[in-house]
């Protein structure tokens, strides 16, 4: 099977399953991948970017080949804190869980 081939079969779904196995290592039945298909599955994440992502983050591969790097400036425009909205420091830092500690 070809690269073009590859592509064309390649669904959105697919494409993310192979970009959480890069990204955690692992398959999604926890098998670790080999460092083979580790490259391999990068290339054909970077490959399907090259030709689907049009809303690049940080740093990835634009449609059209291109890597693309976001400014300081850019990301915090797409990611705002809630202390650039107005938030007080302390709002900012959202409780997950709180315990009591009973030291007896």
């Amino acid at each position: 099977m070809d690269v073009e081939q590859i592509l064309q079969a390649m669904t959105p779904e697919v494409y993310q399953r192979l970009m959480t196995a890069v990204e955690i290592g692992k398959w999604p039945d926890g098998t670790p991948l080999t460092p083979e298909q580790r490259d391999a599955t990068m290339q054909a994440v970077m490959l399907y970017q090259s030709r689907h992502n049009t809303e690049a983050e940080h740093m990835s591969v634009e449609a059209g080949g291109e890597i693309k790097f976001k400014s300081k400036a850019e990301l915090k425009r797409d990611f705002p804190t809630e202390a650039s909205q107005g938030a007080t420091p302390d709002a900012s830092v959202e409780e997950i869980a709180r315990f009591k500690v009973d030291h007896n």
